[in-house]
Parts: structure tokens; sequence; C-alpha cells
């Protein structure tokens, strides 16, 4: 074969390659696209009858917010790219833009991770918070602070996984998923503004507890499972390239979703909210090593997880009166954390993990991703407080989310029949 027929030949298997990165890609962005979906049943399984078609719009606007802010700001932010230029340059025809389309591919993949955040603060904030003002919150945190952090981890921005955590700590900060790039950040700014809206109306009464009953268990279980299904998107496609993804980020995910449900299942006593939560749970801590782990490691991680979530959200619910409606400190903030330090754990060779990272560079770099999301998150709802006012007034928290922001409850017919609406 001549010079010219394997400079054709090589064209050809590149375009290839691309081509099947980019579906493979697409195909994962798509799956965690419909983990948004998941967000939102498993809030309106939650919250009350009242407040159901709020937590559906929320978690949809938030989602078109997201992509908006990310697509303008964020993504420059965290990778340098800005997308204000030619169609031509977006498909492969300027420099910094891979073939095919393949960086745009990227970025909705990317974006989809970046709106899981204010997604996760939804449910934690769900029932009380007004809507325009939650909506300008999202666009500041996915817009400049989440992309901040984001670029400093997976763009080895400004250097600091070079000269701090590998010069000092011995390895890089390794978060393959975002345990603490979108979990542990995004559940400790739910903290901070579940902290500065306070509970709902009359969930805490001087010493006695109110329990608020979730209005559809069907529809939290719906919930959950759309995001254990997206999950494996989450996941397997971080490898982002047919060239690097393994089978073994599936099997530590299955394994630690199956270590979470089992331990919630008997931490929780049966309780459906728990076992639901336990998956998510197990989920979110294997995000950070789900490469490195050994799949046993990855189902004592997950097991962790559930009790984490199981017992930390009923202490902080009934002892320290934190009213966090779907437990997103717990599941995300905590067990997010939790698995950040454990890939430092159980990602050692020693424990049967592929190696390459350093305990005291996960340790540091979780701690540190939990104190910026809280840090950042009491800026963001304090500023977006002051000046908009973040809570529904008693009178409108009464009356519904449903009716007070959208002028219509989750069942239309039933309300105008009783007069409502």
């Amino acid at each position: 074969m001549g010079d010219w027929g394997m400079q054709d030949l090589q064209k050809g298997l590149e375009g290839l390659q691309s081509g099947a990165d980019v579906l493979f890609l697409l195909v994962g962005a798509v799956l965690v696209f419909a983990m948004h979906g998941g967000f939102a049943f498993l809030e309106a399984g939650t919250v009350r009858h009242k407040n159901q078609v709020n937590a559906l719009c929320k978690i949809l606007v938030d989602f078109a917010i997201s992509t908006v802010a990310y697509f303008f700001v964020g993504y420059s932010i965290a990778y340098g790219v800005t997308f204000v230029v030619s169609a031509e340059a977006l498909n492969g025809g300027a420099r910094g833009f891979d073939p095919q389309g393949l960086t745009l591919v990227k970025f909705f993949f990317l974006c989809t991770f970046a709106a899981a955040v204010p997604a996760i603060i939804s449910g934690g904030i769900a029932e009380r918070s007004r809507f325009l003002p939650q909506c300008l919150a999202t666009a500041v945190i996915v817009g400049l602070f989440y992309p901040f952090f984001e670029g400093i981890v997976w763009n080895k921005n400004f250097g600091i996984q070079e000269a701090f955590f590998k010069a000092k700590l011995g390895e890089e900060f390794h978060d393959f998923a975002g345990s603490i790039v979108v979990h542990a950040v995004g559940g400790w700014f739910g903290f901070s503004a579940v902290r500065r809206l306070g509970p709902r109306l009359g969930r805490y009464e001087k010493a006695r507890t109110t329990g608020i009953p979730p209005s559809s268990i069907p529809w939290l279980a719906m919930g959950s499972w759309l995001l254990c299904v997206g999950w494996f998107g989450f996941n397997v496609m971080s490898a982002q390239s047919l060239k690097t993804v393994s089978g073994l980020v599936a099997m530590n995910s299955l394994m630690a979703m199956c270590g979470g449900i089992l331990a919630a299942l008997i931490a929780g006593d049966g309780d459906p909210g728990f076992i639901h939560n336990g998956a998510l749970a197990g989920l979110v801590a294997v995000c950070a090593g789900s490469d490195v782990m050994h799949p046993i490691g990855s189902f004592i991680v997950g097991g962790c997880a559930g009790v984490i979530f199981v017992y930390v959200f009923q202490i902080a619910s009934n002892k320290w009166q934190l009213d966090d409606v779907l437990g997103v400190w717990p599941l995300h903030g905590l067990c997010g954390l939790w698995g950040g330090i454990a890939c430092g754990i159980f990602g050692l060779k020693t424990l049967g993990g592929l190696g390459g990272v350093s305990f005291a560079s996960q340790l540091i770099g979780s701690l540190m991703g939990a104190a910026f999301g809280a840090l950042a998150g009491f800026v963001v709802y304090w500023a977006v407080d002051a000046l908009f006012g973040f809570r529904l007034s008693p009178e409108e928290e009464r009356r519904g989310a449903d009716l007070t922001i959208h002028k219509i409850g989750a069942n239309p017919e039933e309300d105008v029949r009783m007069g409502r609406i």
C-alpha cells in the first residue's frame, strides 16, 4: 500500500474513532440528562402534594438556566473554551475544537454534571423557597462558583494539582466522576441554603419535632430508579472516550449501589425512603474511586454511605433541627465527602485497588471541596436573601408553592372543583 493509501486509511481510522467517541459520550450525556427526571420525581414524591408542581418545574427550569450559564460563562472558566465562534469552528474547524463536534458533546456531558448541583440543592430547600431568587442563585452557582472548583480538579487550573497535591502530598487529588466536585460541593451548598432558609412552618415547635410524611412513595421510588439507571452514564462515561472506558467502573458502581441499599435496609429498619435513598448514597460515594477500587471495596464504601445517610439524616432532622427535606446534606454532602476520602483508602494497592492515589491528597482535597461548597453557598444565599428575599411568606407557604408560584396544582380539576383556583 502506497503512502497515499496509508494516509487515507489513517484518516479513516481517526474519523471512525472520533465518530465513535461522539456517539459514546452523547449516550452518556443523555443518560445523565435523564437523571434530572429522577431528581424531579424523587422530590415530587417526597414533598407534600401542594408542592409537587413546584418540585417538577424547579428541576426543569434550573436545568435550562444551568445550561445557558455554563455555555456562556461557566465552561470557559473551567476549561478555557468559548463557544462564541462560528459553527464551522465549533465543529472542529478551529484550534481547541475536536473533529465532528466532539468538544460540543463533551460540553453537553459536563453540563449535565454542572446542572446536577442546583438539582441537589433543590431537594433541601423544597416547600418554602421563592422561585425567582432560586433561579438567580442557580445562574450564579453554575456560571461562576461550580466551574471554578471544577476547573481546579478536572482541568488542573492554577497548577494546584501538580504544585500542591502531587508535589506535597504524593499524588494528585483523584475524583473520577464527582463525589466531591459535584456531590459534596452540591450537598454543602445545600447545607448553607437550608440553614439560611430555616425550617418549614410547624416542623419544629420548641422542643417538639413534627414529622411531615412524603406525598407519594411510588413517585419517590421512580425518582430513585431513574437516578440509578442514569448513574451508569454518570460514572462509566466519565472516561469520555471508548479508548479509556473500563468495565471496572460499571462493576464498582453496581456493587456500591447494592451495598448502599442493603445497609440502608438494615439501618433504616425497612423504611422505603431510606432503602431508595440508600442506593443513591452508595452511588454518590463510589464516584470518586470507581475507576481504581476493587468491587469488594466499592461494596464496603457503598454500605458505609448507606449507614451514614440513615443515621445522620435522622440525627440532623430530629436533634439538630435541620429541615433538609430530601436529606441532600447527608446524602450528597457527607456521603460525597466519605467517597472522596474512601478513594484514598480502598484505591490503594494494599486494599486491592489499582493505586495511583494518596490518602493525604484525598483527605485534604475532599475537605477543601466541602469547605468550598459551604462557604460559597453561604455567600450566594446570603446575598440572594438580602437582595430579593429567599423565603415564601407564611401565608404563601401554607397555601403551597404550586398555587402560590405556578397558579395551578398537581390535580387542576380537583382544584377547580374545590374553588382553590
